[in-house]
């Protein structure tokens, strides 16, 4: 009998399980793609070729009534699972009440609820502030401005391999030029890029890591003028690259020492992903600024900035904000996803999914030499594909498995700046049992796949 869940409170629940009645895509996906390709800009290009028409637990089911494994979580946003019943309840009673007054109008309690709980929940004891935001992006915007108030300097230093968003800043933040920054220039000014500890191509501790960053920054910027150090503490679209331990303490040392800002992206690696609140804590380092977005409200829009009192404090009256910064549907979802974490254990539930998912990946390795690494930390894992001879990114491969295991009922998904790094981040309601099915499945795939 297969497990069931509920899709929202007193709705029907969802059987699961992995259920192909079509081909993927079926003839219902079909027709709406047709739509999407005379209505729809082609720049906004989709993983998948499936609609969704409900989802919760570990299972997207499709307009076809397909049942796929989610593996992605709509890119580690729906943590605590679609439509989770603390979250729907939330925000079916905040709808109910009002949907907008703009917190710089009319302010209200939701959104300082929300600073409060972020300000005990990001790392480190002293006094602390948050504004809210809507994506990631424009929260990263948001703390080199803040920073770039408190210090009173321009340049920023973002690393290779990063992403951090869409916008002109922080396209000029992310590394990856296709296809987030062709022909989309040109970008703000006072960006650099330094070296980041990647350990299975570089082979450096990460005290040596470090030094060479810092060399470079020192070289090509000049601490004087550097305002921000930005940086994900384990990264997403560049390719859950973990950095070598001592790396991350040794940049917040020299920040310290030299009065740049340390701002931890943690839009994809906050909020209980990592079997942490924050994937800054494994290191146990400290930012001056954290930003938080994606798991955070449970696919409503929010993020935020948190950071040091005095540094958050540098923008003045105005500074800061934005029409939907805040949202109270966005806050009160939030409010209820963080009790879900808390409620139903979810960090230890995060571990336990790394765990489950590191040992099957890890035996798929020793049987195949095409999977050169296995990395990342809770249910933020991913494995780097190659040439077993000569560990060269293999960019087809990934794309290969994942477009075989989507068309077998299993949403992965890829990433890495060589496009050959499959992730995996399902969220934390999906049963072990289905979990272990699609991993069996990705073992058939690379069987199949020769």
């Amino acid at each position: 009998m297969s497990l069931v869940t509920p899709t929202a409170v007193g709705g029907p629940a969802l059987a699961q399980e992995r259920r192909l009645v079509t081909a993927i895509p079926g003839p219902r996906s079909r027709g709406l793609a047709e739509r999407q390709g005379r209505a729809v800009a082609r720049g906004v290009s989709t993983t998948m070729p499936v609609f969704a028409a409900a989802a919760g637990g570990g299972v997207v089911v499709d307009v076809d009534g397909n049942s796929l494994i989610d593996l992605g979580s709509g890119i580690a946003v729906t943590t605590v699972g679609n439509s989770a019943p603390r979250v729907v309840e939330a925000v079916t009673a905040q709808a109910a009440a009002f949907t907008h007054t703009c917190f710089m109008i009319t302010p209200y309690e939701g959104y300082v609820a929300v600073a409060e709980q972020l300000n005990a929940l990001t790392p480190g004891d002293h006094a602390k502030r948050t504004a809210l935001f809507n994506s990631g992006a424009e929260a990263v915007e948001n703390a080199v401005k803040i920073a770039r108030a408190y210090t009173r300097k321009d340049a920023v230093v973002a690393f290779d391999h990063a992403y951090h968003g869409r916008t002109n800043l922080t396209m000029a933040l992310t590394a990856k030029n296709q296809p987030y920054k062709s022909g989309f220039g040109p970008f703000a000014p006072e960006v650099y890029r330094a070296p980041l500890s990647y350990p299975y191509r570089d082979g450096l501790t990460g005290a040596e890591a470090a030094r060479r960053a810092i060399s470079t920054i020192e070289k090509q910027v000049g601490a004087e003028n550097l305002a921000a150090l930005v940086i994900e503490p384990i990264q997403g679209e560049g390719g859950f690259i973990v950095p070598a331990e001592g790396f991350l303490p040794a940049l917040v040392q020299w920040c310290r020492a030299n009065d740049v800002v340390f701002i931890a992206d943690e839009v994809q690696s906050g909020i209980a992903r990592t079997g942490a609140m924050y994937a800054s804590e494994h290191e146990g380092i400290v930012p001056d600024l954290v930003v938080t977005a994606k798991g955070v409200a449970d696919g409503l829009p929010l993020s935020a900035v948190t950071g040091r009192a005095e540094i958050m404090d540098a923008a003045g009256p105005g500074g800061l904000g934005g029409t939907y910064g805040g949202n109270p549907l966005a806050v009160a979802a939030a409010l209820a996803t963080l009790e879900t974490i808390r409620q139903d254990g979810l960090l230890e539930r995060a571990r336990a999914i790394g765990e489950l998912l590191v040992g099957r990946l890890r035996d798929l390795q020793a049987r195949d030499a095409r999977v050169g690494d296995v990395r990342g930390r809770g249910a933020m894992i991913a494995v780097e594909l190659v040439d077993p001879v000569t560990a060269q990114p293999d960019a087809a491969l990934a794309k290969a498995v994942a477009g075989a295991a989507h068309a077998a009922g299993v949403i992965v998904l890829t990433c890495g700046t060589y496009g050959n790094v499959l992730r995996f981040l399902p969220p934390l309601s999906i049963p072990d049992g289905l979990l272990a099915e699609a991993l069996d499945v990705l073992d058939d795939v690379f069987e199949e796949i020769k």
